[in-house]
């Protein structure tokens, strides 16, 4: 059992130690916003927060998990009214939807770090978050507008 902190409530999963938190999350306690993209880390589809950080789930083994606060896009609002949910409604974001909830994660960890960033500074950090729909011109204006309303 590897007991884990998941969006403010301390869960226990009942997996080896060396299960990687992406499969912990959507299949020992049902949390499926947090898409398989890759497997290797390197699309984002994955993306939580763990204390705050961005990682690639896929890639982070429960034993590193234990003890950290890991946020999934369910975690993010209890409503779905968290501002960058709500810029990604009005700005039109998704088109196939995939990869939106690892693109609004890494968003998240930006705004709490800086809260009014430049367009560079979005670029940068959503850099290596690949959308396959190429909205990438739509996600740097929702950022932008979320970091206005928040």
């Amino acid at each position: 059992m590897v007991e884990l902190n998941v969006n403010g409530n301390t869960v226990e999963v009942e997996a080896d130690d060396d299960t990687r938190l992406l499969w912990a999350v959507r299949d020992h306690l049902g949390l499926t916003g947090t898409k398989y993209g890759c497997g290797g880390g390197f699309c984002g589809a994955c993306t939580v927060l763990l204390d705050g950080n961005p990682v690639r789930s896929c890639q982070v083994r429960l034993s590193l998990a234990a003890g950290a606060e890991v946020t999934t896009i369910e975690g993010l609002s209890s409503d779905r009214n968290h501002p960058l949910q709500q810029a990604w409604i009005a700005e039109q974001v998704p088109q196939c939807g995939y990869c939106q909830s690892g693109q609004i994660m890494q968003a998240a960890a930006l705004l709490d770090k800086n809260p009014n960033p430049s367009r560079d500074e979005i670029v940068r950090h959503m850099n290596g978050v690949i959308c396959r729909c190429g909205t990438y011109t739509r996600i740097v204006a929702a950022i932008q507008r979320a970091a206005k309303e928040a």
